[in-house]
């Protein structure tokens, strides 16, 4: 996989463009957005790996260093957030905005970056991510559920969606209509096209991420922005099928370990990628076969099974016994 040398753009009305990051130099994996207007916004940083890609982006779209107003995220996973820090430096007017919940983690990434590591692995997330800088405290602020974020001619309204992370925000803009979502729907795979859940450890919750879609879909948004990757154009459409997608993957898990509640976790991830590739196959008419590679690289199958058996053992465990 090659470095991407020239950003991608994709103009999507309402001043909106997509910016295409080129995680670990591929293509549709990984988007930040750009709202233009007064008071220029980029929504999501992607990780510090890709900064010379989202840099070139920004110069090509006419933001130069003292013209962006705001670099909002909806949640501060390193492939959404790790950048915010070198933007930061690098734009001296821009604040930061992220839900309450996930603040410190940008002032201090530490015990974020701790995390990351135990799921990926270090060498692997520094190949894919990079390096991730802190966040001066002077230049961010937090924000709730119902929070309103002015940008001048604008505004994006926040939505709290908990359920692929408790900081988790979605965003919804008042000049589109359109939702940016980060994973609150999972991911949106539009090579496929294909919907995948995003359920990852230490902080999935199945109820919530359910809920957080319905919340999502009673906007009645006129598209769906996904971080992973790119517009849905059917909002209402697009959130049944994530929330179908989540239902199968989680049930699947939960009827496993219903079977044998000490079952391992090889088993548990062998049997999600089974009904992944059928489901895949279901909903593109073509084996997942080499893809499977690319599709693994955004919340692979495993890290999905590995969150889906800590979430119900965890929930079962805290249940009251009958």
């Amino acid at each position: 996989m090659s470095e991407p040398r020239v950003p991608i753009l994709s103009r999507l009305g309402a001043g909106i463009t997509a910016i295409d990051t080129g995680m670990i130099g591929e293509r549709a994996l990984n988007a930040v957005y750009l709202i233009g207007g007064s008071e220029p916004t980029l929504v999501e940083a992607g990780p510090g790996a890709d900064l010379p890609v989202v840099l070139a982006a920004l110069e090509a779209l006419g933001v130069d260093t003292g013209s962006l107003a705001h670099i909002v995220l909806t949640h501060v996973h390193v492939d959404h957030g790790g950048g915010a820090g070198a933007l930061i430096r690098h734009f001296p007017h821009a604040t930061l905005w992220v839900h309450e919940h996930g603040a410190r983690h940008m002032v201090d990434p530490s015990r974020l970056l701790a995390s990351t590591a135990r799921t990926y692995g270090p060498d692997r997330m520094e190949a894919f991510f990079g390096r991730t800088e802190p966040v001066p405290g002077n230049r961010l602020r937090s924000v709730v559920d119902g929070s309103r974020i002015d940008l001048g001619d604008r505004a994006l309204r926040v939505i709290h969606t908990p359920g692929h992370a408790s900081h988790h925000v979605a965003l919804h803009d008042t000049e589109s209509g359109a939702v940016f979502t980060g994973e609150a729907i999972g991911s949106y795979l539009p090579w496929g096209p294909a919907f995948r859940p995003a359920l990852p450890p230490p902080e999935v919750d199945v109820e919530q991420a359910l809920a957080s879609i319905d919340r999502i879909a009673a906007l009645a948004p006129t598209q769906l922005l996904t971080s992973h990757f790119g517009p849905v154009p059917d909002g209402v459409d697009g959130c049944a099928l994530a929330k179908d997608a989540i239902r199968s993957w989680s049930t699947m898990i939960r009827r496993q370990l219903e079977i044998d509640p000490d079952a391992p976790q090889q088993r548990l991830t062998g049997a999600l990628a089974a009904l992944a590739e059928d489901t895949f196959a279901e909903q593109t008419g073509r084996p997942l076969g080499d893809e499977r590679a690319r599709y693994d690289v955004i919340g692979s199958i495993d890290m999905n099974a590995i969150g889906l058996t800590r979430y119900w053992r965890k929930r079962w465990a805290n249940e009251p016994s009958s």
